[in-house]
């Protein structure tokens, strides 16, 4: 049956939430108590209809037109990026999970998250600066001061302000250790900073008064490499003694980046503290320490964790709108006849009976479905950790977490874009033109294999923190939960039983093949082949998130559940059996890569 939107599945997000998940049972715990399945139901039904209406019609302009500055210095936006984000504000979804005392809903984690999801699919560049601006207020208020969070939480949660999150730089990348922004003490308390920061999206515009930057910097004499690193609030203007705006920052825009995709979000290039600006004469630019010294990684991570799994959804909001414009597609477009038709005066088919389109169209939906059940997962983890009646619950939920973060993060990052490349080839040559809305969104999308950090990047987390974290109890957690499935799914019997005994060696072989790695003794070798296991570990996971829904479809019938069956067969005999060749090459300590001498390349 086809779907009523080609944003996202809502019927979809109803069995994640309701028939699997059970999120009306969280409305138990103080913090949601005035919660129910009808209000969470209202903001499902406000996120579609705000996205619909306000951010998907202008998706393609966005792209077509991208972000320029003008002769004046400023960026210049289309119009419909500002009405968008005024009604997206308005409508309070700023503050959906935020506290009631902050003017925010109070709503659970992972109702927000699939709230976002209409966003990130509708327009994925205009929704890059509410949600930046969401994550750059939770770690204000987890970490801040009480006045920090009235200076500059209160009128970001209104849609005054934007947020940004200000890390990397253009010789250090990934590797924070490498950052050379330096924060000066002064004596009224404040810091001067100077230095340059990369890559920042959100990083300038016009679209709202003010920019609330968090900048990494260090200290002068603090420790060397992570360690010495500092977390300051750096806002574009200056905020007086009454809330006001003052005089500009000395921060300034050097440039924008021009990326693939994502082309309606600015991405800059900035300088803190080059005199463009020289707030009180003095050059650098103003900033406010943030928690205590030297700990700014620890806090940042809190941003960035938050993204990492807002990343993997929005690749799966991207796959999942590929697959439904995909679908559609399929279904209304004729071409061809059946193998054995020679007649032809027989009517071309709609290209959905073609058994390769079929497989296309399979593939897509184990991809996007079972990316968007693991994000949705993370999520509701995020709840756990945080509001969890018992402390044992809430380590519990935050350990499982920070194992599946780099999962949740990277596999729908890689396979969602998949789903994209597959939604093209149904589309056949018309897949590759602008007339069509798959080509975007497969660009859209190849950014996130990088955003938030690359495969490899969250291969060596993975393998190298998370798997190995408290002697392996990270490893343990992990495989216990898939393993308390995998009971219940053998007591059901049946087809449960039957794809739980497919998972079940893979599981444990999972187990055997992550100590042979690190039984060698050898960093490097252990590490050699990260991103093979992250993408072996990945598949599993998903697997399970498969076998997850499986058992909560049940014996319910209708063309939804028949469908959700049939996805989970297909990733269990096509997908599935792609780890035990990727675990056999983990299993043999390869050293190909090790060995090959960057002079061969």
């Amino acid at each position: 049956m086809a779907s009523s939107s080609l944003i996202m599945s809502r019927r979809d997000l109803d069995f994640l939430l309701y028939e699997w998940l059970d999120i009306p049972s969280l409305t138990t715990r103080k913090r949601f108590a005035e919660h129910s399945r009808e209000t969470f139901d209202a903001a499902l039904d406000l996120g579609r209809d705000i996205a619909t209406e306000h951010f998907a019609p202008h998706n393609k302009k966005a792209d077509a037109n991208e972000p320029y500055v003008g002769p004046d210095g400023k960026v210049v936006l289309i119009p419909e990026v500002r009405q968008a984000l005024t009604v997206f504000a308005e409508a309070g979804l700023m503050a959906g999970q935020l506290d009631e005392s902050l003017g925010g809903m109070q709503l659970p984690n992972v109702v927000a998250k699939a709230v976002a999801l209409w966003f990130q699919a509708a327009n994925v560049g205009t929704a890059a600066y509410p949600f930046l601006t969401t994550a750059n207020a939770n770690l204000l208020v987890a970490h801040g001061s009480t006045e920090q969070v009235d200076t500059f939480v209160r009128p970001m949660l209104e849609g005054r302000w934007f947020g940004t999150m200000c890390l990397s730089e253009p010789q250090a990348g990934s590797s924070l250790a490498d950052i050379t922004t330096r924060a000066e003490p002064q004596d009224d308390g404040t810091y001067r900073l100077t230095g340059t920061k990369m890559w920042i999206s959100g990083g300038d515009h016009e679209l709202s008064e003010n920019i609330v930057h968090l900048v990494l910097a260090k200290i002068p004499g603090g420790p060397a490499g992570v360690k010495g690193i500092s977390l300051f609030i750096v806002p574009k203007y200056l905020v007086t003694a009454d809330g006001g705006l003052g005089e500009r920052n000395d921060v300034a825009l050097v440039g924008l980046n021009h990326k693939l995709g994502y082309r309606g979000t600015t991405n800059t290039l900035l300088n803190f503290g080059e005199g463009v600006h020289t707030p009180g004469g003095r050059a650098g630019a103003v900033g406010q320490l943030l928690g205590e010294p030297h700990r700014g990684l620890a806090y940042m991570f809190h941003m960035m964790n938050e993204a990492r799994v807002g990343v993997g959804l929005g690749a799966t909001a991207l796959g999942y709108t590929g697959y439904l414009h995909a679908l559609d597609y399929a279904r209304t477009r004729t071409q061809g006849r059946r193998p054995g038709d020679k007649d032809p005066s027989t009517p071309p088919l709609p290209i959905i009976e073609h058994s390769d389109v079929r497989r296309m169209l399979l593939a897509q939906k184990a991809y996007v479905e079972g990316g968007l059940a693991l994000g949705l997962y993370c999520s509701l983890l995020v709840d756990e950790q945080d509001t969890a009646p018992e402390e044992a619950d809430r380590e519990r939920a935050a350990l499982l977490l920070d194992v599946l973060t780099p999962v949740a993060k990277s596999w729908p990052s890689q396979w969602c874009l998949e789903a994209n490349s597959l939604a093209i080839q149904v589309h056949g040559g018309y897949g590759y033109t602008r007339d069509y809305n798959v080509e975007q969104f497969y660009r859209d999308n190849r950014l996130n294999p990088i955003h938030e950090g690359t495969h490899g990047v969250h291969g060596l987390d993975l393998l190298g923190r998370k798997v190995i974290m408290r002697g392996g109890a990270g490893l343990r957690l992990l495989l216990e939960t898939v393993g308390a499935t995998l009971v219940r799914a053998t007591e059901a019997g049946g087809e449960a039983a039957e794809l739980a005994a497919r998972l079940r060696p893979v599981v444990d072989r999972i187990g055997a093949t992550t100590a042979a790695l690190w039984g060698t003794g050898d960093p490097d070798v252990a590490l050699a082949n990260a991103t093979v296991y992250l993408e072996a570990v990945g598949h599993a996971v998903v697997a399970w998130m498969w076998l997850e829904q499986l058992l909560a479809a049940g014996g319910k019938t209708g063309d939804f559940y028949d469908g959700k069956r049939q996805a989970a067969r297909y990733f269990f005999r096509w997908e599935l059996p792609r780890v035990g060749p990727q675990l056999d090459l983990l299993d043999s300590l390869d050293r190909t890569l090790l060995d090959t001498d960057p002079a061969w390349l």
